[in-house]
């Protein structure tokens, strides 16, 4: 069995066990994501309660359900623990989850994966895999990667999602692991052949635009300028290949030019340009180099010979699938 295969079944196991118990509630209402005149407000970053609203669980639960999903990912998945690049991560995505409404602590850990992907768990976990991380072009794209990630857990997108579910009644789809940046792949119910109600999907599509939205706010509070999460989606694949090929209304995601549009209206309504925002920077180029360079001995193996034939072990062997 894959990495990836492996992860999403024990993750579906695990938020099995660790769901909230049924309630009666029968109905939600439709969901609308609609700022409000606080949310629009940047200087207020920070002192926002963005992650209100029904949610059955609490803080502490959702912090402690995420240390255990994340146990069970970094048993199933090859991570990449150079202290250089970790580091580097670390310091970008502290920098904006200080200027972020983020309530938990936040993490940042690297999968050794060609795949263009990245997750969310509860409690502030994220994961991006080290195709995402070559994929970005400067160091304001990957922190737009962070920033939505980090928007995600401002947001406890996870566990409100879970809790929507539980109100709907239905058991079979207690948890969402988010994408940080729009990239399928993890989704809880990925590849298991379940017949989700169109509401919930809205819900969940509802989530992705309030993280949008969100995520560009971080970026600019965090002195990045936030066009480059625009730029980086722009290029894409912002959503699964599969996923062009989904009606939106079976969709988890809404349609790419929607979000596109959605954003650079934020911007150019909310967020005034800076001429210091950041780019790029030198250390990010650095990074990329090392990266490739420890993914070439990996592939090349310390006791390869010149003119000898290697083979290069997959990490990642399953394409990205999207949702049925």
């Amino acid at each position: 069995m894959s990495t990836n295969s492996t992860i999403k079944r024990s993750l579906v196991i695990l938020a099995l066990a660790l769901a909230c118990p049924r309630t009666a509630v029968r109905a939600c209402p439709v969901p609308q994501f609609k700022p409000s005149g606080a949310d629009e407000d940047i200087n207020a970053i920070g002192h926002r309660n963005v992650g209100k609203g029904v949610n059955l669980f609490s803080l502490d639960r959702e912090k402690k359900l995420g240390e255990q999903l994340s146990k069970e990912v970094e048993r199933s998945s090859k991570l990449l623990d150079d202290p250089v690049i970790t580091e580097y991560l670390n310091r970008i995505a502290q920098k904006i989850a200080a200027n972020s409404d983020a309530r938990v602590p936040v993490s940042i850990r690297l999968i050794d994966s060609d795949t263009i992907n990245g997750f969310v768990l509860p409690g502030g976990f994220q994961y991006i895999n080290t195709g995402l991380l070559l994929q970005a072009e400067n160091e304001g794209e990957l922190a737009g990667v962070l920033a939505r990630g980090i928007a995600h857990t401002a947001l406890r997108s996870s566990t409100k999602e879970a809790t929507k579910g539980e109100l709907m009644g239905l058991s079979t789809v207690p948890l969402t692991i988010l994408g940080p940046a729009g990239w399928g792949g993890y989704g809880i119910y990925q590849g298991l052949n379940l017949s989700i109600p169109i509401t919930y999907l809205r819900f969940q599509r509802d989530a992705q635009r309030a993280a949008d939205f969100y995520a560009l706010q971080y970026l600019y509070k965090s002195g990045y300028d936030p066009e480059c999460l625009v730029r980086l989606l722009e290029r894409g694949p912002s959503q699964p290949p599969a996923a062009t090929k989904i009606p939106e209304t079976f969709s988890e995601f809404p349609p790419l030019p929607e979000r596109l549009a959605s954003m650079k209206k934020e911007i150019a309504k909310l967020l005034p340009h800076q001429d210091t925002a950041i780019v790029d920077a030198a250390e990010f180029q650095q990074i990329q180099e090392r990266l490739r360079g420890l993914k070439s001995r990996e592939t090349v193996g310390p006791s390869a010979l010149p003119g000898k034939p290697t083979l290069r072990k997959r990490t990642d062997p399953d394409p990205p699938t999207s949702h049925p």
